[in-house]
């Protein structure tokens, strides 16, 4: 059988991120306002992946993230692979997780949660054993991780 392959041109120095969720690719397209990046963007969409059937990737050049904005993306998705190019080689390949704890990233869904009245930073952990919630630290309220909203803060 002939081996099938994705022809994508190199990126010398950026951000590869991996394995994203296909019906997720467009969340972590908005998040990361890719419409406003000036350097070169490849996007692949619903490409085939024997671990999630199908998959996205998204290839960056010239941009590397802080742990906050990781941080974010591991909301959207969880595990999602990161590449760091440098010179177009690898030098970094590392699995994006959900931290323990959250804070200043996602809103409380409580409307009377003392985040959402006083100006203060909001402080979540992560919840359940599948880790799929979280929960606020000050009013015990538990967000399903699809239904979070984010405190907007990524800029390109």
């Amino acid at each position: 059988m002939k081996e099938k392959q994705l022809m994508v041109a190199a990126i010398e120095n950026g951000t590869v991120i991996d394995h994203i969720p296909s019906e997720k690719l467009f969340a972590v397209v908005n998040l990361l306002h890719l419409d406003r990046m000036t350097s070169a963007v490849t996007i692949g969409y619903n490409l085939e992946s024997q671990e999630l059937g199908k998959k996205s990737i998204i290839k960056m050049a010239d941009k590397f993230f802080t742990n906050e904005e990781l941080n974010q993306l591991a909301v959207i998705c969880p595990n999602l692979t990161l590449c760091i190019i440098r010179d177009y080689e690898i030098v970094e390949k590392r699995m994006v997780t959900l931290p323990d704890e959250l804070k200043g990233i996602v809103h409380c869904a409580n409307p009377k949660c003392i985040t959402n009245n006083e100006p203060m930073q909001t402080h979540f952990h992560v919840h359940g054993p599948e880790r799929h919630a979280l929960k606020c630290h000050y009013c015990n309220t538990i967000i399903d991780l699809d239904k979070v909203k984010l405190v907007e803060k990524l800029k390109s």
